[in-house]
């Protein structure tokens, strides 16, 4: 079921006053798309209303984290994230998203809606980009998906216990902690495995 995503290693960015919006529907089709979306992703907007939201997905954003952000707003709460997406040309921008469940007068969910602003870079730097890279590469150890998605999960939720907290206060904390390096977060590297290809 993979796909090759075209990458470039490039990085854009876009102001610090600027807001990503988008909304999707309850299955994550987009029903909305800023100008700002659109400029930084490439898309047209006939391009971007109706495809799914993994769309823009980078192959470097861990799937345990769009796991756990996904689990969170289908149960109808918020979540913060920092999400790493890709452009239309394989290019790529950081981001500090706010999602949030949209309901309906009888209290279903009919959509998300999402914010994104330009992230913290010290805490992109210091935090989140050592996490993913180390959370990627053990989605990727494993042959089988399903395997690596559940092994991924499994050590951001044993840092999460360990840290004490859930996933939006650890967020949350990480720009108090640049200033606090004796509590880095602790490296979730991946214990010796069996990685088989079921």
């Amino acid at each position: 079921m993979s796909r090759e995503l075209h990458t470039t290693g490039v990085e854009r960015f876009f102001e610090k006053n600027d807001i990503i919006v988008s909304k999707t529907d309850p299955k994550g089709r987009i029903t909305y798309a800023n100008d700002v979306f659109l400029h930084i992703a490439g898309y047209t907007e006939s391009e971007c209303l109706g495809a799914p939201h993994s769309l823009i997905r980078h192959p470097d954003m861990p799937r345990c984290v769009f796991k756990l952000l996904w689990d969170t707003v289908q149960s109808g709460r918020e979540i913060f994230a920092y999400v790493i997406n890709r452009c239309k040309n394989g290019d790529h921008y950081w981001v500090y998203a706010h999602v949030t469940p949209s309901f309906d007068l009888s209290g279903g969910i009919r959509g998300y809606h999402s914010n994104r602003r330009v992230p913290d870079r010290a805490v992109l730097e210091s935090f989140i980009i050592p996490l993913y890279k180390e959370l990627c590469a053990e989605e990727r150890s494993y042959q089988n998906r399903k395997q690596g998605l559940e092994a991924s999960m499994a050590h951001m939720l044993g840092l999460l216990e360990k840290e004490g907290m859930g996933y939006d206060e650890f967020v949350m904390t990480l720009p108090r902690r640049l200033n606090e390096p004796q509590t880095a977060v602790p490296s979730v590297s991946p214990q010796p495995s069996v990685r088989t290809a079921a």
